[in-house]
């Protein structure tokens, strides 16, 4: 029998300090896209010279450059990593026993987040963050929704195993500063979201899922194994919603509300 084919999806937009790294490590797949919004660095010229076809863009929505760049894939299975991660050697390996018996549609796979050069292991929930992603999955199994930011996900068939060896090295934020204004442009895109979606919630609501998700980051998720970083992240994680409904309610017509 044939083995079957993978494709390595990579969507970005100016990433070209980032790029050459995470292309170098998915080059054990058969094929390599990467799609470029409304990228005006090197990011092509880069994608290009290590052998990725590139198609170029311009999408509003995640969802939607994210969908463009399933449906340019012509693997019989498709790996999806962005450009401030890695997939190391013992996840790359794994990912090819995988394909080569799997009778599911989908895995998710381990993730590992660094802030800086400090591995976070305890404490990423909610939309912050996440200790395993679902990333390697069949052609026409998976559609991501037309939404801003972490958009949802609509799936055909069933889930397998989740692959337990190696990580997809993630390098989230380079320091705390980064990490600040990665929850400042997310519930940016998110509260755009909720205003285009005509229901933003309520204050008493979102004061709840501030401190039950810090809760679940903090206690559930153990976070308070990481120190002041776990502090930090349960800050974030709770803090997202919540920020998002104020951007939504108090400045609409800064995110696509009427003034």
């Amino acid at each position: 029998m044939t083995a079957p084919r993978l494709s390595a999806l990579i969507v970005a937009r100016n990433e070209q300090e980032r790029l050459p790294d995470c292309l170098a490590s998915v080059a054990f797949a058969d094929e390599v896209v990467v799609v470029l919004d409304r990228s005006t660095d090197a990011s092509a010229e880069i994608a290009r010279a290590a052998g990725a076809r590139v198609i170029e863009g311009a999408w509003e929505l995640e969802g939607e450059r994210r969908n463009t760049g399933i449906a340019a894939c012509t693997g019989d299975w498709i790996l999806e990593v962005d450009a401030d991660e890695r997939v190391n050697e013992t996840l790359a390996a794994a990912i090819r026993a995988t394909i080569a018996t799997s009778t599911h549609a989908w895995h998710q796979v381990p993730v590992d987040n660094y802030v800086g050069d400090r591995l976070i292991r305890h404490g990423w929930a909610g939309s912050f963050g996440t200790t395993s992603v679902p990333r390697l999955f069949r052609r026409g199994a998976k559609m991501w929704r037309a939404q801003r930011v972490h958009p949802g996900l609509d799936w055909t068939g069933q889930e397998g195993p989740k692959i337990t060896e190696g990580a997809l090295v993630h390098l989230v934020d380079r320091d705390i500063s980064d990490m600040l204004r990665r929850l400042d442009k997310y519930s940016s895109a998110k509260a755009a979201d909720l205003i285009a979606s005509g229901d933003i919630g309520t204050l008493r609501a979102n004061v709840r899922r501030f401190v039950s998700r810090g809760f679940k980051s903090y206690v559930s998720r153990k976070g308070y194994r990481e120190g002041g970083w776990g502090v930090l992240l349960a800050l974030c994680t709770g803090a997202f919603p919540l920020l998002s409904y104020l951007k939504a309610k108090l400045e609409p017509e800064k995110h696509g509300g009427p003034r």
